[in-house]
């Protein structure tokens, strides 16, 4: 049934969302300014897929950059209605449904304003259940397809003469590097809308329920807050099948910022070794590999139970690292394509094909 989006849901979908980021996905201070906005705006519904035509037009709503130590970034609740009114142009017809290509700090509630503000829905798909460091891995499987597709972008810092708006026409692996650079340019990040399929095609190609997955991981770490850290991480675990795989002090061994818009390094945590590109990709633990994209991965704050980014680790903070299975969370089919980790581990010089779900 259709879902009204309020403060509750809101809340819930920070904390879930959170989780979910697996050491990036943006921040809870803008997510929380996007979900003002839209409640206050109107009121955001949810709706499944099966809820909608399969002709129902589907718009891909997004943050695209590096979240680690960029703070030159400006992007306001209005830029990601902007980035989806250049698509509606461009396309001809009007956007029926919002989703969003991963859950995240922010992500999750990447539709809700562009939803209000069009007369449109926030559809509960995601291209990916957690937080990763390209758009292809969003694109439900798009990133394959040489047939062109629209991608619109909007946002940048206005007093340093930043701001950019573009539209893009092409294969969505050939633009999608294009508004990633126009994120760079922007200050590191910019809002996105992109993708523009029918509501059929997601139903065959997206993790079906993903925002409402983060609602309910979010429902589930609020219950469990007043009781302290540990009481959240159980709750987590409980919730998501998921495992703490390790307990420590962190320790910053390498980070730096790449032109592509990504954030490179590497991190431990007690005996676990982490492997981010803009989201913990792996973690190796004694000799071999513990876990690997797509699984989600997250590092939590062992006396709060709350996530922390990559970019705001402190080094000796007492982290615990979770590892929730692929096989127990929506995975788009689209995700066990090998072609999308090349440039993953180019850039980490490590293996992700050979460990991914069969």
């Amino acid at each position: 049934m259709p879902r009204e989006l309020g403060a509750p849901e809101m809340e819930a979908a920070l904390a879930g969302g959170a989780v979910l980021a697996a050491g990036g996905g943006g921040w809870a201070e803008h997510g929380r300014i996007l979900g003002t906005a839209a409640i206050h705006a109107g009121r955001p519904v949810l709706m499944h897929p099966e809820e909608l035509p399969d002709d129902a037009m589907v718009a891909t709503a997004a943050a695209i950059g590096a979240p680690g130590d960029q703070t030159n970034w400006e992007m306001l609740a209005v830029d990601y209605v902007r980035a989806a009114q250049l698509l509606e142009k461009e396309l001809g017809r009007r956007i029926d449904a919002f989703m969003i290509g991963q859950n995240g700090m922010s992500s999750t509630l990447n539709g809700w304003l562009p939803a209000v503000m069009m007369q449109a829905v926030v559809l509960d798909a995601v291209g990916d259940i957690r937080a990763h460091p390209t758009a292809d891995m969003g694109s439900m499987g798009m990133h394959a397809d040489p047939a062109p597709t629209i991608q619109t972008a909007a946002g940048g810092k206005r007093a340093e003469g930043r701001y950019i708006e573009l539209v893009t026409r092409g294969a969505t692996g050939r633009v999608s590097p294009i508004l990633r650079t126009a994120g760079h340019m922007a200050g590191g990040f910019i809002a996105s809308c992109r993708n523009p399929v029918p509501n059929g095609f997601v139903k065959r190609r997206a993790a079906l329920g993903g925002i409402s997955y983060a609602l309910d991981l979010g429902a589930a770490i609020l219950e469990a807050r007043p009781a302290g850290g540990r009481a959240v991480l159980g709750a987590i675990c409980r919730q998501t099948r998921g495992a703490i795989l390790a307990e420590g002090p962190a320790l910053r061994q390498s980070l730096r910022y790449a032109e592509t818009a990504h954030d490179i390094g590497v991190f431990r945590v007690g005996d676990a070794v982490l492997h981010l590109m803009n989201e913990w990709m792996a973690v190796d633990l004694g000799a071999g590999r513990a876990a690997t994209f797509p699984d989600v991965i997250t590092t939590l704050d062992i006396e709060t139970g709350r996530p922390v980014s990559a970019g705001r680790i402190r080094d000796g903070q007492g982290l615990a690292v979770l590892r929730i299975p692929a096989a127990e969370v929506p995975l788009a089919p689209s995700l066990l394509d090998p072609a999308l980790y090349a440039v993953v581990e180019q850039a980490l010089g490590i293996d992700i094909v050979g460990f991914l779900p069969a």
